[in-house]
């Protein structure tokens, strides 16, 4: 064993005894973190708005600082964009991470000094927590890579802005420095086919022991690496074991990376975004990520069923029910207070707190009242694929309302690598699975006012056409895997 590997687990031992200690105590943690965030941020423009000198306990703030997305909490953003001290958070933000915006253009989410290392830290804890609980450390002597964004950075008012994992590049630490790939040029190419390909050229002929990124993207790298050596990636990449993800679901995914690699990989998920990051699987063996209550961020829950009606309940950590689908709203150490970030979690733990990512409050299907989640689309897919061959490069989904004959329907727009025999079949299974979760769009099967769901082929590469001509290629970018209007599906069945 490398002194490497060996000062890998006793560093792993150290960040395990330092999260169970948080872990332990989930709302003594997060009232620390809440009376932090009042505390440094009083003298703030926000602060004096919102009186923060008076809020003693979460109910002041809760009554006193609305909900928000970031449309209304812009006006306060773009004051910091155009230099303003002392607007949101004390000072002047480190970076920008730009992202792209539904109504407004760009997003400009702030990233702090007191934010920016957890960003950082809870991506490096995520692997010690593997290395601890698994004891593997052997690959911390290969390569590694980070499929992400361009690290080349724009600056606005003194104040560098950039993709969220191009601002992250620059803060890989030293010991990782000579095992990172690919290469800071190639890093840097836009063009994520060209860069793919870069990547290819580089990494073929490596030791390369762990791999990251999102789901989708990474498949396009595989497919390329086994395009050119005509083998699967487990046999180029022999002592290739850990593959870490984020973004995106890995269950609909993982039978074709498999087929791909050629064998089983264990796989740490991860939740990071540029408002935080917020949580990590830490466990192999049970399901979901573990909450980080003790990164600078407060977090408030709202159920989605009661989220767009008026003065919804906001709940904290220790109020909580397992298996509720909850609307994530946070309060940050870089400046967003009772901020909705969009995503929908459900509770798969309480002790320690577990999380996993059920979809967006925006991308759902409720053209008849069913209210359909990612999560129950994604698990009747997985269900359905069960014990076949049939894999699936991707999906998405969206309500069929004025058919041509007939009722309407859900049609499921699918990519296959390898599809059903029988289409018909197929369909059935995935509409069972889907009526066993959600007890409204089964009422709507059994009364005849939705047939069962209608599956339509998208031609191979088909998703990354679409991607591509939006200008969405790579990167963090992904397919809503729901749409409550056929925008997108509409633009697939045209391609």
């Amino acid at each position: 064993m490398s002194i490497k590997s060996v000062a890998a687990k006793l560093f792993a031992k150290i960040i395990y005894k330092k999260t169970l200690a948080w872990a332990s105590n989930p709302v003594v943690t997060q009232q620390k973190v809440f009376q932090n965030l009042m505390h440094q941020a009083i003298a703030t423009e926000f602060g004096k708005d919102h009186n923060f000198a008076t809020i003693k306990t979460f109910e002041d703030f809760a009554k006193q600082v609305p909900i928000r997305d970031y449309e209304a909490l812009k006006p306060y953003v773009d004051k910091v964009v155009n230099g303003a001290s002392d607007i949101l958070w004390k000072g002047k933000p480190l970076y920008f991470a730009k992202t792209s915006g539904t109504t407004s253009g760009a997003k400009y989410i702030p990233l702090t000094k007191e934010s920016m290392p957890t960003h950082i830290e809870a991506a490096r804890n995520a692997i010690l927590n593997y290395i601890h609980e698994t004891g593997n450390a052997n690959f911390v002597n290969g390569k590694m890579i980070f499929l992400q964004g361009s690290p080349i950075l724009e600056e606005k008012n003194g104040i560098q802005l950039g993709r969220l994992s191009g601002i992250v590049a620059h803060f890989v630490p030293k010991y990782l420095q000579k095992n990172r790939m690919p290469s800071w040029e190639t890093n840097c190419i836009e063009d994520w086919e060209t860069k793919v390909d870069a990547i290819v050229g580089e990494t073929i002929n490596e030791n390369m022991t762990v791999i990251s990124g999102i789901p989708s993207w990474v498949q396009m790298y595989f497919e390329k690496l086994q395009k050119e050596k005509n083998k699967p990636v487990g046999d180029i990449f022999k002592n290739f074991n850990l593959f870490i993800y984020g973004g995106v679901n890995y269950e609909p995914y993982r039978a074709k990376f498999e087929n791909l690699i050629g064998r089983k990989v264990d796989s740490i998920e991860l939740f990071p975004a540029s408002e935080g990051f917020f949580a990590y699987q830490d466990s192999q063996k049970d399901k979901g990520m573990l909450l980080l209550l003790n990164g600078g961020i407060f977090y408030e829950f709202v159920k989605s069923e009661e989220f767009f009606t008026e003065n919804p309940r906001r709940y904290t950590i220790g109020e909580v029910e397992l298996g509720v689908n909850y609307v994530l709203i946070i309060s940050t150490n870089a400046g967003l207070w009772a901020y909705n970030i969009g995503d929908t979690v459900q509770f798969t733990s309480l002790k320690p707190y577990r999380i996993i990512v059920s979809g967006r409050i925006k991308h759902f299907i409720s053209a008849f009242g069913e209210h359909v989640i990612g999560k129950e689309v994604e698990y009747a897919l997985k269900e359905a694929m069960e014990n076949t061959e049939i894999r699936v490069n991707e999906f998405t989904v969206a309500p069929q309302i004025s058919p041509s004959s007939g009722l309407p329907y859900h049609e499921w727009l699918i990519e296959f690598e390898n599809e059903p025999s029988n289409l018909d079949d197929f369909a059935l299974q995935i509409d069972h699975a889907m009526r066993k979760q959600n007890t409204y769009y089964d009422d709507l099967i059994v009364g005849n006012v939705l047939r069962t769901l209608v599956i339509t082929k998208v031609q191979k590469n088909g998703f990354q056409e679409y991607m591509k001509s939006i200008g969405k290629l790579g990167g963090q970018n992904k397919i809503p895997r729901l749409s409550n209007d056929r925008k997108i599906a509409d633009l697939l069945k045209r391609d």
